[in-house]
């Protein structure tokens, strides 16, 4: 696993926010699913935001992860969002189009704030 990467999360207004940062890829996708498994869903949490602003770079397992999140949760009629504002990280969600897929917003407070 990169050093520069890093998991954590803590409760807001009803949402668990996860923040990731480093790189998403085939080296640190296996930790976010052990513990977005274990530490989030194992607890019944529906409601997340996933916040994305210190990731560097992801790669297609990383996007992977996050429909595999998106569909475990759409599952349970839970809500995902996810807070993004790399400019190269954007694009990405542009080119797969995974950007019409996912609620994107440029902070938490604007993800916890939207009303759809």
């Amino acid at each position: 696993m990169h050093p520069e990467f890093h998991i954590s999360h803590h409760d807001e207004s009803n949402w668990t926010v996860v923040e990731i940062g480093g790189d998403v890829d085939v080296a640190t996708v296996p930790h976010i699913r052990e513990y977005v498994a274990h530490r989030i869903m194992a607890e019944g949490r529906h409601r997340l935001i996933i916040d994305l602003t210190r990731v560097r770079f992801i790669d297609s397992t990383g996007l992977g992860t996050l429909v595999a999140i998106r569909k475990w949760i759409q599952a349970r009629a839970g809500d995902l969002r996810l807070v993004l504002t790399n400019p190269d990280v954007l694009r990405i969600f542009r080119i797969t189009s995974l950007r019409r897929v996912f609620p994107i917003h440029e902070s938490v407070e604007t993800a916890l704030s939207d009303m759809t």
